[in-house]
Parts: C-alpha cells; structure tokens; sequence
C-alpha cells in the first residue's frame, strides 16, 4: 500500500486527525496544516512481503502509521504518538469505532520523563546548532589547504600566506618534500633554486586540493623553509563547511529570516517545543494525562517570539528538568506499559477489523 492508495482507500483508515501546531493551539499566520493518522493494511499485505510500517507525501506534513508500528511506539511512550491519541475532538477528522478499545490510560507510564525529555534535550540541541551556525558561520570564500600551512622561518613560525607574500613566490613556483618521522611537516623549495629547465609541482593542485603534492627535487638542493599542514584542521573544516552550505541551501527561509529578526539568534519555534514537552511531561506525572491543546499558548509564542535571552531558557530547562525528575521519581505511574496487554490488543483489533471488512478474502 502507498499514500495515494490509502487516501483512495479511506476504508483501511482508524484515525485521520489535524495534528502540529493547530492542535497544540500554537499556529499563527503562515503555519502549516499537519495531519496524523492511523491505518490497518490489507491482510494480504500485511502476512506478505510489502508491510508498510508508516506511509506519508512527499513533503511529510501528513503521516499515518500502521496498527503494529502505532501499538509498538505507543508502548515506548513516543511523543507523537501519545499526541496523537490524544488528538482534542474538535481536530478528530475521523475515528473508528474500534479505537474506543485504545485507551490513553493505559499507556502512560515513567517512560514518559525520558521520552518527552529526550525530545526535549533534543530541541535544546538543535536550538544550539542554529546559534553555532548564526554566530559562526562558515560563510565568505572557501579556505584552502594554504590557510592550513605554517612555515619555521627565521625561528619563527609564520602562516604560509604572510611567508610566499613576503618572499614574492607564487604557490605554484614551490616544491615540497616529505620530513621523514613528522607529520605532515614537510621542505619547501623554491622555482628559483633550479640550474635548468625542470619545475616544481607546486604546493597545491588547485583551490579544491584535499592534500598537498609533492615534487621531485635535486639531490643535495638546500630548503628554504620547514612547512607545517594542519591536515586534521582542514578536514574538520571542510566538513563544517560542506555541512554549513548544506544547511543554508536547504534551511526553512521564513523559519531562518524570523530566527535573524527577533536578534536572538538561536531557533526560537525548537526552544518554544522543548518547553511544551517539559510542560507536558509534567502535567502527565501530576495528571496522568496528555494534554495537546496548549493552555501556556502565550508563554510559549513568547519564547518563540524570542522575548527571552538564550541562556535565560537554558537555566529556565535545567531547573525544570530538575523538578519533573523529582515529579517522576514520585509518581504512582507504572514504570512502563503492559507489552503483553498491548499485544493482545494488537491481535484483537485486527481480528475485529479484518472481520468487519472481510478482508481475509482474496476477492478483497
């Protein structure tokens, strides 16, 4: 079963529910409509090759998951899928009759503390990414490997940029030998050392080099220079640079222009979830209850509003993840949901499902 056919096919469908930021009472003008759901596959399919645990369009907003896969994340105590479950009514597009035999009660457990944390924890660090990526960015020209070179010259050690100015040569006149037993240290030499018509290799072969090249030197050729490559520094910095360019050409423009114009640098809509999760997972140690509909709106549109300092909701987490520890250690909640229970559940609602449609048929 794909998407396209599930939503042509609305009869394999138990629940079809607007989830996200409408549900939580947290959207505001521009905000995408999300939806979740949950769907039993056709019997064929599902003793066959082709179970489909989730299916989604392209663009992700709307998911749906499988009976087994939303049985089986709803015992680890999985956010979303606790969310879901508890979808307000009035954002319920439909529901099965059958879903009356899921009970919310009897899924919420101690594991709740480190699922809805994590998750949280999780917020905090994308939060940081995003003010790494602000406050230092790899922006400007691509370095070269020339930007990782130091020469000893003159008992000094100099970068290699300020040495080839100072000297008036060119890159490309110089030749380079290996310096037996350091690493990555090598002898520099220069075009003008040579009696005939040979040259050197250079030092780079371009501006994308990953390494430096080596050239054939006369025997006997005195160096001007020891030269330095801080190779393990390039390669990191090549990779953060790969991975910044990636984040820029793929980044949400509104989300970033919105992150920019509230001064605040950080991901302000990540840190607003990481506190709907820690209020949560409170209210579930306290009421045993998920509650999606966000009565703290205001509170949290502040945050992602960036009306707080970074570091002012970094403290704000830390003491709060205190208090909800003390909450959970506390807490009359099973330690985690009953597997066996829950399995049976499983066997039961498909049974009752496949009965009702008579999908044990092959004509089906």
């Amino acid at each position: 079963m794909t998407y396209n056919q599930l939503k042509q096919q609305k009869q394999h469908l138990l629940l079809d529910c607007i989830s996200g930021s409408t549900a939580y009472n947290l959207n505001i003008p521009g905000s995408d409509i999300d939806k979740k759901g949950i769907f039993v596959l056709p019997q064929t399919e599902l003793y066959g090759f082709n179970y489909q645990e989730q299916l989604s369009n392209p663009s992700q907003d709307e998911v749906y998951f499988e009976i087994g896969r939303f049985l089986d994340l709803l015992t680890k105590n999985n956010p979303n899928i606790l969310e879901l479950l508890n979808t307000p009514g009035e954002f319920v597009l439909y529901r099965h009759p059958l879903m009356d035999l899921v009970r919310p009660d009897e899924f919420l457990s101690k594991l709740c503390l480190d699922t809805f944390a994590g998750y949280a924890h999780n917020q905090v660090k994308k939060a940081r990414g995003l003010n790494k990526k602000i406050n230092k960015p790899t922006a400007g020209e691509r370095k070269s490997i020339i930007d990782f070179c130091h020469v000893i010259y003159k008992d000094l050690s100099i970068p290699l940029a300020d040495f080839l100015k100072e000297k008036r040569y060119s890159q490309q006149d110089c030749g380079l030998t290996n310096l037996a037993h350091f690493k990555d240290s090598y002898l520099l030499f220069h075009q003008h050392q040579l009696s005939d018509n040979s040259n050197f290799s250079g030092i780079i072969s371009g501006p994308q080099s990953q390494d430096v090249q080596l050239s054939r030197v006369p025997k006997g050729l005195e160096s001007l220079a020891v030269m330095n490559f801080n190779k393990d520094g390039y390669s990191t910095y090549c990779r953060e640079y790969r991975e910044y360019k990636d984040w820029e050409e793929n980044r949400n423009q509104l989300r970033y222009s919105g992150t920019i114009a509230h001064g605040k640098n950080y991901d302000a809509k990540n840190m607003m979830h990481t506190f709907r999760l820690l209020n949560m997972a409170e209210e579930i140690a306290v009421n045993h209850q998920v509650i999606v509909h966000r009565k703290d709106r205001d509170f949290l549109l502040k945050i992602r509003n960036g009306e707080f300092e970074f570091d002012t909701l970094l403290k704000l987490i830390s003491e709060k993840l205190e208090h909800i520890t003390e909450l959970y250690q506390s807490s009359s909640l099973p330690d985690r949901p009953d597997i066996k229970k829950t399995e049976s559940l499983l066997v039961q609602l498909r049974s009752e499902f496949y009965e009702e449609y008579n999908y044990g048929s092959l004509s089906k």
